[in-house]
């Protein structure tokens, strides 16, 4: 029986609306176990330049309507004919086809409008395990109260750095790590086709 590169859903470390630990977390549980080598892995940052990206299939998501996110971060396996997602706040399985993810939670962009589109900063593992710094600070009120509760472990920080998370989440690609792609184009890379998002346009994106 192969070994898991994770453990199951329910054993993760996991903390709502913290996805970019969340995945920090798998990728050190890999980096410390074994399970994988880093550089088959790729932490995948999804956002855009307004900051408004619809994803389906989420956790927090009612019926078939997106989930309307500033940025989200899941963990991409590519090291097999068919990629590997891991979201951990995904209703889809996990790990999921990529082919299957892109069907199902990120869909076609024929129907959203611009603003919406999705780009994608893919940032290797041993990098990301390297570099990634947050002291939560994006999760404060003015007043100082948390926005939602958070991690009950220290804050992940580098010797160098407190705080880079916006690093990650622009999608300018003359900065921050990784290589920032369109849709079609991070299909194109890691599946060979973007056949998987076209073929599952969602007339709820109409509005979008």
């Amino acid at each position: 029986m192969n070994r898991r590169l994770v453990p199951m859903r329910e054993d993760c470390v996991y903390t709502s609306c913290y996805c970019e630990e969340n995945v920090w977390k798998l990728c050190d549980y890999v980096r410390k176990q074994r399970t994988a080598p880093l550089e088959h892995l790729f932490v995948i940052f999804i956002s855009n330049e307004t900051r408004t990206v619809p994803l389906w299939k989420q956790k927090s998501g009612h019926g078939d309507l997106p989930v309307i996110w500033d940025y989200h971060v899941i963990l991409l396996q590519a090291d097999q004919s068919d990629s590997l997602v891991y979201d951990l706040d995904s209703t889809l399985s996990f790990p999921c086809s990529l082919k299957l993810y892109a069907a199902q939670a990120l869909r076609s962009e024929s129907d959203i409008k611009p603003e919406y589109h999705r780009k994608f900063r893919a940032v290797p593992a041993d990098s990301f395990l390297l570099n990634f710094a947050s002291d939560r600070s994006h999760m404060r009120n003015s007043d100082g109260s948390w926005k939602m509760s958070p991690p009950t472990y220290a804050p992940i920080c580098t010797a160098e750095c407190q705080m880079n998370l916006d690093g990650f989440i622009n999608m300018d690609p003359a900065i921050g790590w990784g290589v920032v792609f369109s849709l079609n184009h991070f299909l194109q890379r890691y599946i060979g086709s973007t056949s998987s998002a076209s073929s599952s346009s969602s007339s709820t994106a109409r509005s979008w």
